[in-house]
């Protein structure tokens, strides 16, 4: 029998978060700072919505690009939350953020294209640049810098196959963030070497003492840069799976093509909930999320301070709800303290490899989980710690 198995799929790498979380489900007592999913449940008005939805028989596919009321929130909302002027006809409502990575890549990559990204980084964005016949180059990011990207780094991975960058700021794994001087900075570089920006804001609500500035805000950006966000975190929407991406016509043109063959459209049910997420929280500054905001920020804290009390560095995430400790000090990379704090302690951390190559020394912990969980976690990994001095 002949090979069936696509190449590229065939040599893709399981998800290293997924590889955790599959096998925390099968130890008993095992605690997961593992999943970056908002312990939260998604807001009652919000789920009634989508039961009233099914109520009234609302099961049909809505308009490719999604229900008209909530494209022209989400386009509301950009614009009264981070001063971004985007049309609905240039927005696609998604099947999570994820979908939208996917079309942006598989809509503007050829093969032989360079894809830039930037390291630590999500775990998608390598296999999917992969699968669009493009060639993904990690630009390491250095805690020395904030896990930022700076122009020098940037410019010192350009070649004359280098397509475009992907940025995620709030930045998972690290919690980094960038501000607007240091987007300014490297949309000069980003300028000069005419490149396309794929910047994924999924986390844009979640920032602590800082609001959020997006690089498509800096002057020339815009006409360059594929704008990714969704509601699986800032409202603790992650199971609806729902995002959305604005772009300019050109590429937004090549997206819908390929949204309308791939996908059809975002699940109806989910729409309704978003439009209800979204149509109260303009005058209340969106206290949902807020709230939300402030119980991960008082967690982000606690885990600051135990990583310090346990012995381990890390540096202060701004963004997201994640930590991205050091584990140099005890003399294993980030598998090792990963495999070894599950197989004794029973608690589940992601090894810093997961995101590339620059973060094996480090391990992701999300704090995304309940203190009482936070608690009990520490008091085990402070016994680990001591038994591998």
């Amino acid at each position: 029998m002949r090979e069936f198995v696509n190449q590229k799929a065939k040599l893709l790498q399981p998800s290293g978060i997924r590889k955790f979380f599959d096998i925390v489900q099968s130890e008993k007592g095992a605690i997961s700072l593992g999943v970056g999913e908002p312990d939260f449940v998604t807001a009652w008005r919000v789920r009634a919505a989508a039961i009233t939805a099914l109520q009234k028989g609302r099961t049909q596919y809505t308009g490719n690009r999604g229900l008209p009321e909530l494209l022209e929130l989400i386009c509301r909302y950009l614009s009264e939350r981070f001063s971004l002027d985007y049309s609905p006809k240039n927005t696609i409502v998604t099947v999570g953020g994820s979908e939208a990575i996917d079309l942006a890549l598989r809509a503007c990559v050829e093969q032989g294209d360079e894809i830039l990204i930037p390291d630590p980084a999500y775990v998608s964005y390598s296999p999917l640049v992969l699968m669009s016949d493009g060639t993904p180059v990690a630009v390491e990011c250095r805690e020395k810098d904030n896990f930022a990207l700076t122009p020098e780094l940037l410019e010192n991975a350009i070649t004359p196959k280098t397509k475009g960058i992907i940025l995620t700021y709030p930045n998972n794994p690290t919690g980094a963030i960038m501000q607007k001087e240091q987007l300014e900075k490297i949309a000069e570089v980003i300028i000069r070497h005419d490149l396309l920006v794929i910047t994924d804001e999924i986390d844009a609500e979640l920032t602590y003492g800082k609001k959020h500035y997006s690089i498509a805000n800096v002057p020339g950006m815009k006409e360059r840069t594929v704008y990714i966000g969704g509601f699986s975190k800032a409202f603790a929407m992650t199971g609806w799976r729902l995002g959305f991406v604005c772009a300019p016509p050109e590429i937004d043109d090549a997206m819908f093509k390929i949204h309308q063959y791939g996908m059809l459209c975002a699940p109806v049910m989910s729409q309704y909930a978003a439009v209800e997420a979204l149509k109260d929280g303009f005058s209340d500054d969106f206290a949902t999320v807020a709230e939300m905001r402030d119980s991960y920020d008082k967690r982000r804290k606690f885990v600051l301070h135990s990583l310090k009390e346990v012995g381990l560095d890390c540096f202060v995430p701004q963004g997201a709800f994640y930590a991205f400790p050091s584990v140099l000090k005890t003399g294993m990379d980030g598998e090792a303290f990963a495999n070894g704090l599950l197989k004794s302690k029973k608690v589940a951390v992601v090894p810093g490899s997961a995101f590339g190559k620059f973060g094996s020394n480090n391990v992701r912990i999300s704090y995304a989980v309940s203190m009482n969980s936070l608690s009990e976690a520490f008091e085990r990994m402070s016994g680990f710690m001591q038994e591998n001095k």
